[in-house]
């Protein structure tokens, strides 16, 4: 590997470490322990959904309706416990319903050979327009208090950690990552090596899809609410994660834990912008500049 290429793969981790110390050095706020706890529970939901987003990235394709299935489970979640329905029956159907969703969105993609981008740009407006019909636009309140626990501190960490330590085991340890890599490297190649491209693409959306479940629910909980318009944007959030954690819009390369650090880079940058009242227009001009960035980088890279 060139050591131009070696860097590049690292650069976000560098990135991170230099923003952390930016920061450390600039405002005795930043490093409190509520300030980097704040942190932590502002960006697990768009970590937990960049991570997600990655499988999908990695084989080529895009899931745009991510933000919208957060807003739709998480209101399902919540007028299922609103109705005296337990937790243990509340959390798997909205689990379910995130997955049902993403398997909807590769079997359109695999078996009518729609675009991904007008796939899941069509499923963002479909389960958006649900989760405003299921509550009639209301938020849903009255929720055990046992489920605003979910997103507390310590299980929000247990949540991202178990989400992107399972997702390294199956993207590096096992054969299904690897036809995950061969299928965004060369989808053709992939298929006369014997690799069922369509399967493989079906699993990544229903992976994302899952992910987005998962995330409903703790933003749910987090609310200790169900808010249908909850998640909104979240898409784009989760997609410049990836794209500045390295992973590549073109397909075949990405990293995990790039995603990661990609994730919490973009989450320190809206803090720090914070504790410095950088007014909101001005944070989203920069997070623009910043996507810019890695996705030029990342056509340097595939050039």
């Amino acid at each position: 590997m060139r050591l131009g290429d070696r860097l590049s793969n690292y650069a976000i981790f560098l990135a991170l470490a230099l923003e952390f110390a930016v920061l450390a050095s600039a405002t005795d706020s930043f490093l409190t322990a509520g300030n980097l706890s704040n942190v932590l529970r502002q960006n697990a939901f768009t970590a937990i959904l960049a991570a997600g987003m990655t499988f999908v990235i990695i084989t080529g394709g895009i899931d745009l309706s991510v933000g919208s299935v957060v807003g739709l489970s998480g209101v399902v979640c919540a007028g299922l416990l609103s109705h005296g329905v337990g937790l243990g029956l509340s959390l798997p159907a909205a689990l379910a319903l995130g997955l049902g969703i993403g398997f909807v969105n590769g079997l359109a993609t695999t078996k009518l050979k729609v675009p991904a981008f007008i796939v899941t740009l069509a499923m963002m407006q479909v389960a958006r327009g649900g989760a405003l019909k299921y509550t009639d636009a209301r938020t849903i309140t009255s929720l055990p208090a046992v489920f605003s626990a979910l997103a507390g501190g310590w299980a929000t960490a247990i949540a991202v950690c178990a989400v992107f330590g399972l997702s390294w085991l199956v993207l590096i340890r096992t054969p299904f990552g690897r036809h995950v890599y061969a299928v965004g490297g060369n989808a053709e190649a992939a298929r006369l090596s014997g690799i069922r491209v369509e399967r493989v693409q079906l699993v990544v959306y229903s992976i994302c899809g899952g992910c987005a479940g998962l995330a409903g629910i703790l933003v749910a909980s987090r609310l200790n609410a169900g808010y249908p318009r909850a998640g909104e944007f979240y898409e784009l959030d989760a997609i410049a994660a990836v794209v500045v954690g390295g992973t590549s819009l073109f397909g075949g390369r990405g990293s995990i834990w790039g995603t990661l650090a990609g994730a919490f880079f973009i989450g320190v940058l809206n803090n720090g912008l914070n504790l410095f009242r950088v007014s909101t227009y001005d944070q989203l001009i920069l997070k623009g500049v910043v996507l810019l960035a890695a996705a030029s980088l990342d056509r340097w890279r595939s050039a």
